[in-house]
């Protein structure tokens, strides 16, 4: 589908190939190949969208690492974006859900930041959340949940402590030269917007392999990868592409797509259910159709983002299997029972299969190879208040 969206996007020279096939794929065409921030994408990916209104530079990404790590910009100094997304869990916190800087749990599990720019929607369940500009603004000024808790009562003063610091004035200047007063909550935005959308990899051993080095993947992850993008299976349908998400979008898209799968997790009473706090993009749109849908996320270092789902409900990727193999869930007591297998809204790739003890560890080989561990320590992406290397 993905690649299909790149026939018609290009105008120059294309040669046409797709991550589960041996073909490549190379573009000339100017609109998505050029840039003034140097991104890290191979040139067979097109280039993620850079707003009109916040094009990137590495001033800004500075500007957003610093702004990023900093627990200043939280309502009672507790917590930062960092604190839900940690370097060394692929921008993950390995909660089952996130916790707030007043102590309130959120209702879903922290996602990966890596390869977010090419999303083409954020969030797990959010049709009309677009732009990482449009997700910065929801942790750190919402209000329910709170994650970082500036309000009304608190955003002057901890706008003014930006605003004091000298290291801060330095950093603002240069992203925003041309600003006679650069500190504002608009510019945070777009400094984290900037920073997040900054954090790319495409150098995990499956990426290697897809370029050509056979040898970047084990036997075993070469035969996960064959059952990874087989029909009996069917996880490429939802994970297929280059970022491994149907939800993907970059600047050769011109058909945007952005869909939201139900996945079987719960069936509550047989009504198809899922639970009040969580129903997916229903809480948007009210369509009982959408109940228990959410965006099928990039599986991008998946094996270092445990635990798995929505509500981080699934612990381990061995699990995660089992339950797609089973075609659902079932709850037999409790407030959510339901056979999740008869969701009468699943999707209907999430059919059910049979898989051996050995074939599982082959699909576990290959989503572990999705890994980029340099991400994990790379010092261009780590706390700039703690770290000692040069960036």
């Amino acid at each position: 589908m993905l690649y299909s969206r790149l026939i018609f996007a290009l105008l120059g020279t294309v040669l046409l190939t797709a991550c589960s096939g041996g073909s490549k794929t190379s573009f000339d065409a100017p609109e998505v190949s050029s840039t003034g921030y140097p991104w890290p994408v191979p040139s067979n990916i097109p280039l993620p969208i850079e707003p009109e209104d916040n094009p990137m530079s590495e001033e800004k990404f500075q500007l957003g690492r610093h702004l990023f790590y900093d627990n200043r910009l939280s309502g009672n100094g507790s917590q930062s974006c960092a604190s839900c997304h940690h370097q060394d869990k692929a921008f993950t916190d390995g909660l089952t859900v996130s916790v707030g800087s007043t102590g309130q749990k959120l209702a879903r599990n922290a996602q990966s930041l890596i390869n977010v720019a090419y999303n083409a929607t954020l969030t797990w369940a959010n049709p009309s959340l677009s732009t990482l500009e449009q997700q910065a603004i929801i942790p750190i000024f919402g209000e329910d949940p709170v994650e970082q808790g500036i309000n009304d009562e608190n955003r002057e003063r901890i706008l003014a402590e930006f605003a004091a610091d000298s290291d801060y004035q330095k950093l603002f200047q240069a992203a925003f030269p041309t600003q006679a007063d650069p500190v504002s909550y608009a510019n945070i935005v777009k400094g984290i917007a900037s920073f997040v959308r900054g954090i790319i990899t495409f150098n995990s051993p499956a990426d290697r392999f897809e370029r050509g080095d056979a040898s970047a993947l084990t036997p075993a992850a070469q035969r996960g990868r064959t059952l990874f993008f087989s029909e009996s299976l069917e996880c490429f349908h939802c994970h297929g592409g280059y970022n491994f998400s149907d939800s993907t979008l970059d600047s050769a898209t011109t058909f945007v797509e952005r869909p939201f799968h139900n996945t079987g997790l719960f069936n509550i009473n047989g009504t198809g259910d899922f639970p009040e706090d969580n129903t997916g993009i229903f809480e948007i749109t009210g369509d009982p159709g959408d109940m228990g849908k959410f965006r099928a996320v990039s599986l991008r270092n998946i094996a270092d983002t445990a635990p798995y789902m929505h509500d981080g409900s699934i612990n381990t990727l061995d699990d995660v299997i089992d339950f797609y193999a089973a075609g659902g869930r079932v709850i037999e007591t409790g407030a959510l029972a339901g056979d999740g297998r008869l969701n009468p809204f699943k999707d209907g790739f999430v059919s059910g299969f049979q898989i051996t003890q050995g074939e599982k560890a082959d699909l576990i080989a290959f989503l572990q190879s999705l890994s980029d561990p340099e991400i994990k320590r790379s010092p261009r992406f780590a706390n700039p208040h703690t770290s000692t290397q040069p960036q």
